[in-house]
């Protein structure tokens, strides 16, 4: 937050934890405290897109609905995230409907501001 300029966008994880790792063991984060980091990183980066990432399928609605609340504007979406499973595509467009929320449409050709030459180069190029 003492940057310069903050970042396009945060993610907000929940540990979820995986056997064979160090945190295996850990217990869950509490929807209380992914509340207070969600509201936290919101006052001290208000233009910033604040991500409700991994951990959600071990949230219930009402959880993820307070973080929305608390100022989570964006989740990933996707079957996966990295390592971890991700609530499906139409879980996500049920809970977005019951809450009242809308989704905007994903970018398409990249970021709004990315360089036209970065749009133009496939995952492969960039990996």
């Amino acid at each position: 937050s003492n940057l310069p300029k903050h970042p396009e966008s945060v993610p907000i994880n929940a540990l979820v934890p995986v056997k064979g790792t160090p945190l295996a063991d850990q217990p869950r984060v509490s929807v209380w405290d992914m509340v207070r980091m969600i509201a936290t990183t919101r006052i001290i980066m208000p233009k910033t897109v604040v991500r409700l990432s991994a951990g959600r399928t071990e949230m219930s609605t009402v959880e993820q609905a307070l973080c929305f609340m608390a100022g989570a504007n964006s989740i990933f979406a996707g079957e996966k995230l990295l390592t971890t499973p991700n609530p499906t595509f139409d879980e996500d467009m049920f809970m977005f409907d019951l809450l009242g929320l809308k989704p905007r449409q994903a970018f398409k050709n990249g970021r709004p501001n990315e360089p036209k030459e970065l749009r133009e180069m496939s995952i492969n190029e960039v990996f």
